[in-house]
């Protein structure tokens, strides 16, 4: 079973608290789902505290750092889920499946399993970020690990997307949150929330652009227009996938 988080998780449940605003994005696509699936659930994040929730995750690490309160959890891979067709109303991935080995198999297990939507927080690596301007090596990571948009409806359905646009205080640290806090990016503890900077193999050289384009005002002046911005769409979609009918 393939679990990175045993080893990048160091700083997860400190630096991955969910954004209340996300969450409510990713709670209304649910609609009245009362029995819902998560997998790759990590920690927890976003999973609904009013309705019943079965998480699936492959790391132990990560399952260690659940709280106690947290939903029941399964330790199993998106590939091989352990359950009957259609045992769920609603199943949700949040920001996981760009980890997952055989990405096919594991949403057309979700399909298998879930009586309806599907929800999906995820990233159109089409999409260019700021930061990938630093450190190109983003984008090509970006290009290798997540699904095209077209490939959810191929493998899922129709579907509907929708731009999730990322406050510029979001309390989620996942790689493209810190928009409008740039320096952010300079800090060891931050990138370590984030898988994209653990997978890349040399970010010292954008890092120490950016450091110097911060003192010199350069990063200001390129980016100006994000300096009074209250959200800014860095790429991320919820991908909402009925079931066939």
């Amino acid at each position: 079973m393939d679990a990175k988080y045993d080893t990048i998780g160091i700083n997860y449940t400190e630096l991955r608290k969910p954004d209340r605003r996300i969450g409510r994005l990713i709670s209304d696509a649910l609609g009245s789902a009362q029995n819902i699936l998560n997998v790759g659930a990590g920690t927890g994040s976003y999973e609904p505290v009013d309705r019943t929730v079965t998480a699936v995750e492959p790391s132990r690490e990560m399952i260690r750092k659940r709280s106690p309160t947290a939903a029941h959890v399964i330790q199993a891979s998106a590939e091989d889920l352990p359950f009957d067709d259609k045992s769920f109303d609603a199943a949700m991935a949040i920001l996981t499946i760009h980890h997952w080995p055989d990405k096919e198999a594991g949403l057309r297990e979700m399909r298998r399993v879930t009586r309806d939507q599907i929800v999906l927080f995820t990233f159109d690596p089409e999409h260019r970020p700021w930061l990938t301007d630093y450190i190109p090596e983003l984008s090509a990571l970006d290009d290798a690990q997540m699904p095209r948009m077209s490939d959810y409806e191929r493998w899922l359905g129709p579907v509907d997307v929708s731009p999730v646009p990322i406050p510029h205080d979001c309390s989620d640290g996942f790689l493209y949150a810190y928009w409008r806090r740039p320096a952010a990016y300079l800090n060891e503890k931050i990138r370590s929330g984030s898988s994209s900077f653990w997978s890349i193999r040399n970010a010292k050289p954008g890092l120490e652009k950016l450091g110097r384009d911060l003192e010199t005002g350069e990063w200001e002046r390129r980016y100006a227009s994000l300096l009074t911005a209250k959200s800014y769409d860095a790429g991320y979609r919820l991908v909402v996938a009925k079931a066939p009918r």
